[in-house]
């Protein structure tokens, strides 16, 4: 089944929100969250101060990387909505945007609980209060009907909601830095932490998180008033507020305490700094809940997006006519987080979420990258990355999802795998252009560079076939037939010349188009091409030698044996200029109703490697390796005169075809007495499937002669592919 998507042509405005609302907050409180409070004097505690210092840079290399790809990629197209997923699509194709758009949306829902799992935590935990798991659940799942409440009533309301937590953050810093710093920034801690510290990716695995908020802006593209400027902006912004923040705090919290007390005392920060719980708590309570308001908000708009595309029940793109806002993406999104409270324990799940959001954040930088080394003229960023910047990003990305876990990365790359796989077999087709045709075009344009200068030898010689074909409705068995001689090696392209004035090419343009499907119904691998002529002999030559560039010229023409055997000579004039242009010729008379593919003999008339022998062998293992010829035998037939004739003859054709490692059997047959060559080979041919002949070059004037010569031959034989070797290997098959 095929699924039209459309295109959002032009994306609606939304909300009209700027950068510092609608990009910059939310991502900075994504940023700044539990593990800024929680988990960066364990950090310190294991790593050292130093060693903290290298863990947060090593980390950043890879943020700043992912939000300079982000930004080049958002600032060449105008964004909608959807987000990281709608960037992603539009650069990388629909199949892996929604491969990875489900699980992100997925990952953008399951977050909401995470968060408020860590808010109830950290709520109870901060002050002592012991309660039973079921407490928890219950705050959590209040917790994300609040979150849902708050963006169902207004997104603007629950952004705006954020600006007092990041006041609330600010004040922590500030009480941070004034409860410690009067009293010296000297190190309790050695620099790159103590001998039986945990391993070194262990803390940095615990730490990447924190800096994994550069799509909590992003998640709110269709609501920007200016997209492409709110969103370099916005994350890069955030991206530098967070990397000052984490840069500067080993120092502090390194000369707040002991090694000890840093592993183990969760809340040090209620303890060294001014004020204590009461300047801290709120900006760690504020942080949890602003991380979950980011995702709240973020899921149901690449939900939205998914459903405008055709990946999901278009109900679910429906935006509410009051408020304009997709509320029953945003009701399913919470009921989503509501039903993962039951499961209690997230650990897993937090995990592969984890890897989800990765895959996005290496996807990105891989899109820039190829963005930039493709070089499409559509290509025209605002902010320029260098290719190899971001594909360093996408590494970093890939290696730091092997360092958490392995196991959650191959859970999330199996799945992410199977959704694609899974979009890829519903054929959809979308609308706009992404890069994969111009990387397509890029890597061709390079191999055809490298091409120019390659001397073509016997040994890295390949069928590039050129069929002409009137009528390919009827030719198609020949088109195909070729094509088992190019799978996997050479390219087959089909030509047909009608004769019809140049300034008339409508039926041209109808007829290209039935051939591509009469072609992609018989799935045969070919391009087809329509030309429009005057005068048909000298088209098709220059045809045959216009094919093609590089190193991928035609170098093989393909004829069917003509219908009205009075074309023939014409054929044969036909074969000699094409060899006089290095083309070598296939002349293939298919029989209705005989087999076009077998397990039985593909027979090869063998008259030495000179005498088209070596292209005719080549062309019969090409065969026999293509599925459906696969389990033929060939055999090679000559024509002796004598026992001791054929002995001498099996014996030298055994020692020319050493090294070719081509199975085939030999064989010799002695003429009766009386009896002539012709029905000799028509005789020994009656049983094969498929026949090999090689084909002589018929001298001017004698074109009528060699005609009357292959229609005695072929007469009454099975299917027969007539051979002329014009290539650069004649007699030097390897």
């Amino acid at each position: 089944m095929s699924t039209e998507t459309q295109q959002q042509s032009a994306p609606k405005e939304g909300l009209g929100l700027g950068t510092f609302l609608g990009v910059y907050t939310p991502t900075v409180l994504t940023i700044l969250g539990v593990i800024l409070y929680l988990r960066m004097g364990w950090v310190v505690g294991n790593a050292g101060v130093m060693g903290a210092i290298a863990i947060v840079l090593i980390a950043h290399a890879i943020t700043i990387t992912t939000a300079l790809s982000m930004s080049a990629l958002s600032s060449n197209m105008r964004v909608g909505v959807g987000g990281a997923y709608y960037i992603i699509s539009r650069s990388m194709g629909l199949e892996l945007g929604g491969a990875l758009g489900i699980p992100l949306y997925l990952s953008q829902a399951l977050s909401v609980t995470l968060y408020a799992f860590g808010l109830s935590e950290a709520f109870y935990f901060a002050f002592d209060i012991a309660v039973e798991p079921w407490v928890v659940q219950a705050t959590a799942a209040g917790i994300i009907i609040a979150v849902t409440g708050l963006a169902a009533r207004s997104t603007v309301l629950a952004l705006k909601a954020q600006l007092p937590i990041m006041v609330f953050i600010a004040i922590s810093l500030v009480a941070l830095w004034v409860g410690v710093a009067p009293s010296g920034l000297a190190s309790q801690v050695p620099a790159w932490g103590p001998d039986e510290q945990v391993d070194f990716f262990g803390v940095f695995a615990v730490f990447f998180p924190a800096v994994t908020g550069v799509l909590a802006g992003v998640g709110l593209s269709g609501d920007l008033k200016d997209p492409g400027t709110s969103i370099p902006r916005g994350v890069l912004a955030a991206v530098a507020t967070g990397f000052v923040v984490y840069i500067s705090v080993p120092f502090v919290i390194g000369a707040a305490a002991d090694v000890e007390t840093l592993q183990t005392d969760s809340l040090l920060w209620t303890k060294v700094a001014f004020a204590g719980s009461i300047a801290i708590l709120p900006g760690l309570f504020g942080a949890v809940f602003s991380s979950a308001i980011g995702s709240i908000l973020g899921a149901p708009r690449t939900l939205q997006a998914l459903a405008q595309d055709g990946l999901m029940p278009k109900r679910l793109g429906q935006l509410d006519e009051k408020t304009g806002e997709p509320m029953l993406a945003l009701y399913l999104s919470g009921a989503v987080a509501l039903g993962a409270v039951l499961l209690g324990d997230l650990n897993a799940v937090a995990e592969v979420v984890s890897m989800f959001f990765l895959t996005v954040y290496g996807t990105l930088n891989l899109a820039a990258g190829a963005e930039a080394w493709v070089r499409d003229p559509s290509y025209r960023p605002r902010i320029r990355v260098p290719w190899w910047v971001s594909l360093l990003g996408a590494v970093g990305c890939f290696l730091v999802m092997g360092l958490i876990n392995p196991i959650a990365f191959v859970v999330a790359m199996i799945i992410e795998f199977g959704l694609w796989w899974l979009i890829a077999r519903r054929s959809m087709k979308a609308t706009w252009g992404d890069l994969r045709s111009g990387l397509w075009m890029s890597m061709a344009r390079f191999a055809m560079i490298k091409l120019r200068t390659a001397q073509i030898e016997a040994r890295n010689w390949r069928p590039h076939l050129l069929v002409f074909s009137a009528d390919l409705q009827a030719d198609v068995g020949v088109v195909n037939m070729a094509a088992h001689f190019g799978q996997d090696h050479g390219i087959v392209s089909v030509s047909t010349l009608i004769l019809g004035d140049l300034d008339e090419r409508e039926h041209a343009d109808r007829l290209l188009v039935r051939n591509k499907e009469i072609l992609e119904k018989a799935g045969v691998l070919a391009f087809p091409e329509v030309h429009v002529v005057r005068e048909l002999e000298q088209a098709l030559l220059t045809a045959a030698q216009a094919n093609g560039f590089a190193g991928m010229n035609s170098n093989t023409v393909v004829f069917r044996w003509p219908r009205k055997t009075e074309r023939l000579p014409r054929m044969a004039r036909w074969v000699r200029h094409l060899d006089g242009l290095h083309k070598s010729t296939l002349i293939m008379r298919p029989i209705p109703g005989s087999r076009t593919q077998g397990r039985g003999e593909v027979l090869v008339w063998w008259a030495g490697k000179e005498s088209n022998g070596d292209l005719m062998l080549l062309l019969a293992h090409l065969l026999v390796m293509s599925k459906a010829w696969r389990g033929a035998r060939i055999t090679l037939v000559s024509v002796v005169s004598s026992p001791e004739e054929g002995a001498s003859l099996n014996e030298r054709v055994s020692s020319s075809l050493t090294g070719s490692n081509i199975a085939t059997s030999l064989e010799t047959i002695q003429r009766a007495e009386g009896q002539s060559t012709v029905e000799l080979i028509q005789e020994r041919s009656a049983h094969a499937d498929l026949v090999f002949l090689g084909m002589p070059l018929a001298q001017p004037g004698q074109e009528e002669v060699v005609a009357e010569r292959l229609l005695a031959l072929v007469d009454g034989m099975p299917s027969v592919i007539l051979v002329r070797n014009s290539g650069p290997f004649r007699g030097r098959l390897v």
